[in-house]
């Protein structure tokens, strides 16, 4: 009974955000309330959701100062050398700029974390997105899938737990699945390519410096069509083409509100990198570049947690840019939107997983999937694996999978002969999509900095993400990895 209404409670959820007939904070909390007490354990019910919030709290600590942090970076103009050579490298071209997202996303990507990723990732490439009338779900879609492949690298989470869990070293693991990884990151970028020329046929091309949109339909008649009310990407002196806005720091405007994501959708285009903004501190880039760079080193090191580290980054990226106590509580309040909404949305998914684990929910659903192998798959388990990563690692966090199921895969799989270091890097294969699971708190950054609905990306990214670590499962059978 307990494995049929976890399915069911998921399913639920699920089609209730993607019919938009519950927000996600709401699904999060009242469905797993209500399934809660479906199942007679209501009387539980706060002792289940306060060991949820426990389990999150960290990173919704995290979550909360590294909006600030890069908040902060963001108005003082520490990315606005990067929106430069984004716009350089795309030329406002659709197609180059969703393969630039999927770029930048995966460089980004190689200091583990993922909420770091989509904030960088969005803050750059939001006003462009605006400006060229491109869609957004396309940008968290192939943000969301290039960060989940790179998020099996040793420090980014997944690998680490696999080794724990199995007891062994982490390079064992990734190292003979980087070819396999490689190609999942081909077919990000493939994936992005296709996704920029359907953006291409859909909208033409914005030439910079030009006002004209130039379709593939008016190419083939040779014929050119012109952009009404849309202007030229990297005009009016700014990397955005935005112009000019009054306001100093104390007020909270002309900055980035909301982490690069604008308080009002009308003018989201115009004001997110005002190169004119009165929060820019050229005086100290140097100083601010530095500091990053140190921050993120001590993230892929560990030298201290990560809430810690961002709380250290922030507190002292705030006292050093804005000494005047007026100005700090301005940035804090400037960014405080994002933070809200981020932090209530980790805070909310806390209940969704709190129940699911606490009833027992998760655990006898994982164990009715591993009992339904039969037998004469055995001598397989790696695939059986690699196929059971994509469903598990987004109906569950990544903790319950690694240390609740993949010892059990390991174990039925060891009864055949297989290795458990080959379960442990099939196990790898589910992260492209695990990125966009209502679970990970990442994603409602992600979803939340781009102002796009939860259940619109879902829709738009589950299939494509699922792809592609079916394209990342293929190429470990095809190099003998698996």
């Amino acid at each position: 009974m307990l494995t049929i209404l976890g399915f069911v409670m998921i399913a639920t959820f699920l089609v209730l955000i993607m019919m938009k007939k519950m927000s996600p904070m709401a699904a999060l909390v009242l469905i797993p309330a209500l399934f809660c007490v479906l199942v007679g354990q209501g009387a539980h019910l706060g002792d289940y959701v306060l060991k949820g919030i426990g389990d999150l709290a960290p990173t919704a600590a995290m979550l909360m100062f590294a909006i600030i942090y890069f908040g902060v970076m963001i108005d003082v103009g520490l990315f606005d050398p990067v929106v430069r050579g984004i716009l350089k490298f795309c030329k406002a071209d659709p197609v180059r700029v969703v393969v630039g997202t999927a770029l930048l996303a995966a460089i980004v990507s190689l200091d583990g974390d993922g909420s770091t990723t989509f904030m960088i990732t969005v803050s750059a490439l939001y006003p462009l997105y605006k400006r060229l009338k491109m869609s957004l779900v396309v940008m968290t879609g192939v943000a969301a899938t290039a960060n989940g492949v790179m998020n099996t690298l040793p420090w980014g989470g997944p690998t680490a737990r696999a080794a724990t869990a199995l007891k062994l070293d982490a390079g064992d693991i990734f190292v003979p699945m980087i070819p396999a990884l490689a190609v999942g990151l081909v077919a990000v970028f493939a994936l992005a390519y296709v996704l920029g020329r359907r953006e291409r046929k859909r909208l033409g091309v914005l030439t910079l410096g030009d006002t004209r949109v130039v379709t593939e339909a008016a190419d083939e008649r040779e014929s050119e069509q012109v952009l009404v009310g849309a202007g030229a990407v990297g005009t009016g002196g700014g990397p955005a083409g935005g112009p000019r806005t009054s306001g100093g720091a104390g007020t909270g405007s002309g900055a980035a509100p909301s982490a690069g994501g604008p308080q009002d959708e009308g003018d989201a285009d115009l004001q997110v990198l005002d190169p004119h903004r009165a929060t820019l501190r050229p005086k100290l880039y140097w100083f601010n570049a530095a500091l990053t760079v140190a921050l993120l080193t001590l993230l892929i090191l560990q030298a201290l947690p990560i809430p810690v580290l961002f709380l250290l980054g922030a507190a002292l990226a705030l006292t050093v840019n804005f000494p005047h106590m007026k100005d700090q509580k301005a940035r804090v309040a400037a960014h405080a939107e994002n933070v809200l909404n981020v932090s209530g949305m980790v805070f909310a998914a806390a209940v969704f997983t709190g129940v699911l684990t606490g009833t027992g929910m998760v655990e006898h659903m994982a164990r009715w999937l591993v009992s339904g192998i039969p037998d004469a798959l055995g001598p397989h388990m790696g695939i059986v694996t690699g196929v059971l990563s994509i469903p598990l690692t987004y109906f569950m966090s990544n903790d319950g999978f690694y240390f609740g199921i993949v010892p059990i895969l390991a174990e039925a799989g060891a009864a055949h002969g297989v290795a458990p270091v080959e379960i442990a890097r099939a196990s790898l294969v589910g992260q492209a999509l695990h990125m966009s699971s209502p679970l990970v708190p990442a994603v409602y950054v992600l979803v939340g900095m781009a102002k796009v609905e939860f259940g619109d990306h879902t829709k738009f990214t589950v299939k494509w993400a699922a792809l592609t670590s079916l394209v990342v499962l293929g190429a470990g059978l095809l190099f003998g990895i698996l």
